[in-house]
C-alpha cells in the first residue's frame, strides 16, 4: 500500500514537471510572439533613418509650373508613358478645382496641355473636380507608369456641389480613361460617389468632408483586398484631418479598412498620401500643417500597410524660399536616374504654384523658372 502511494505521488510530480515546463515553454513561446508582432508593426529607429537618407531632397530647385492668368494650381502628381512624363495637377478656377494636364521631357520643364475633368454644374460634384491619378508602378524607381485594370486606367476624385475653396462636404467619386496622355475628359463613374460622409461605416474622423486619396494595387492582396486606397478626411467638431483607409475588389465598390485613422498627429492636417515601396518597407508620404509651423511634407512607414511608424526628424521640405515662405507641401515624391524628385505646392510670393525639391543641385545645370 505504502509502495503504492509513493508510486501515485512520483507519478503526479512527473507529470506536474512536465505540465510546468510544457507551460512555461508556452509562455515563452507567446511571448516571442507578441514581441514578433509588435516587431512587424514598428518599424525601427534605424530603418527610418535609412529611408530618410534614400528620399530627403534637400536642394530646392524653384517652381517648375504656374497657372495661367495667376490662378492657384495644386497637388502634383507625377506619371511616365511612351517615353515622357506627365503630371496631373489642380486649378482653382475662380468657382471650385478643375484638373489638368501637363507634359515634360526632363521633369524640370513643363507644359500645360489642358483640362482633364471639368465642372459638371449640377449634381453632387457641380463645382469640384480634383482628379488623382490610380494603380501607378508604387516601386521606389521603379517605372511609374499607370496600370490599366479591366481595360481602363483610373483616377479617383474629389467632387462637391458648392462653388468655394473646397466647400464642405466633400465626397470621393471614380473616373476612368483610355489615354491618360491626352487631354481629354476623363469619363466619370455612373455609381459615383463611392465615399461619402453620409454611408453608414463612416468613422468619427471623417464626418465633415472627405480629401485627397491615393489607391494602390496590391497584388499579393495583403489585407484580402487588391485595391488599397488612403485618404485624409476631416472630423465635423474639431476640423482636424487624418488620414484613413478603404479597400476594394472591383476599384468601384469600396469598404473603410480599421476602426479609425492610420495616420494622426493629434491636431491640424494629415493630409495628400503618396505611398512607394522600398524594399519590405512601405513609404507613406504626406504633409502636416498647423501641428508644427506652417505647412510641410514628411513621410511614414510600414510593414503591413496597416501600422505606421511616423518620422520624427527633419521635414522633407518645409517653407525656406520666397517661392514657399508661407507653404511647402503635398507631396509627389520620384527617383529617377539616381536622383529624387519631391514636387510639392508651393505658397509664397508668386501665389500658389507647383515647386520641385531635389536630392542633388541641378538648378545650375538646367535653370528653373526662379533662375
Amino acid at each position: 500500500m505504502i509502495y503504492r502511494n509513493r508510486t501515485l505521488r512520483y507519478l503526479l510530480l512527473s507529470v506536474s514537471i512536465v505540465l510546468s515546463i510544457v507551460y512555461t515553454q508556452n509562455a515563452f513561446s507567446d511571448v516571442k510572439e507578441i514581441k514578433e508582432s509588435a516587431m512587424k508593426t514598428v518599424v525601427p529607429e534605424e530603418v527610418m533613418q535609412k529611408i530618410y537618407g534614400k528620399v530627403k531632397t534637400p536642394c530646392k530647385y524653384g517652381v517648375v509650373l504656374k497657372g495661367e492668368d495667376g490662378k492657384m494650381i495644386d497637388c502634383p502628381a507625377v506619371f511616365h508613358a511612351n517615353g515622357k512624363w506627365f503630371m496631373v495637377y489642380v486649378c482653382m478656377n475662380i468657382v471650385g478645382y478643375e484638373t489638368y494636364l501637363a507634359v515634360s521631357d526632363d521633369l524640370l520643364h513643363w507644359k500645360p496641355l489642358g483640362k482633364i475633368l471639368t465642372f459638371t454644374k449640377t449634381g453632387w460634384d457641380a463645382w469640384q473636380a480634383d482628379l488623382s491619378i490610380a494603380l501607378c508602378d508604387d516601386k521606389w524607381g521603379g517605372s511609374y507608369r499607370l496600370q490599366k485594370y479591366d481595360g481602363r486606367y483610373w483616377g479617383a476624385y474629389i467632387g462637391g456641389a458648392l462653388q468655394g475653396y473646397e466647400t464642405d462636404p466633400l465626397s470621393l467619386g471614380m473616373a476612368l480613361s483610355k489615354d491618360p496622355t491626352k487631354a481629354r475628359e476623363w469619363t466619370r463613374y455612373e455609381g459615383n460617389p463611392v465615399l461619402t460622409i453620409h454611408q453608414s461605416d463612416v468613422r468619427p474622423f471623417e464626418t465633415a468632408t472627405i480629401y485627397k486619396p491615393y489607391i494602390l494595387w496590391d497584388k499579393k492582396k495583403t489585407l484580402g483586398y487588391p485595391f488599397v486606397m488612403y485618404y485624409n478626411a476631416k472630423q465635423k467638431e474639431t476640423n482636424v484631418e487624418r488620414i484613413g483607409m478603404a479597400v476594394s475588389k472591383d476599384m468601384l465598390h469600396w469598404v473603410r479598412f480599421g476602426d479609425g485613422p492610420v495616420i494622426d498627429n493629434g491636431s491640424g492636417i494629415s493630409g495628400d498620401p503618396q505611398i512607394t515601396r522600398i524594399g519590405d518597407v512601405w513609404v507613406m508620404f504626406y504633409y502636416g500643417a498647423f501641428w508644427k509651423p506652417k505647412a510641410f511634407d514628411t513621410f511614414a512607414c510600414s510593414y503591413d500597410m496597416v501600422h505606421w511608424t511616423k518620422w520624427t526628424g527633419p521635414n522633407l521640405v518645409q517653407p525656406s524660399e520666397p517661392w514657399d515662405e508661407q507653404y511647402a507641401h503635398k507631396p509627389c515624391v520620384i527617383l529617377h536616374d539616381g536622383v529624387v524628385y519631391h514636387f510639392y505646392c508651393a505658397v509664397g510670393n508668386e501665389g500658389r504654384v507647383i515647386a520641385l525639391a531635389t536630392s542633388k543641385d541641378l538648378r545650375h545645370e538646367k535653370g528653373s523658372i526662379n533662375n
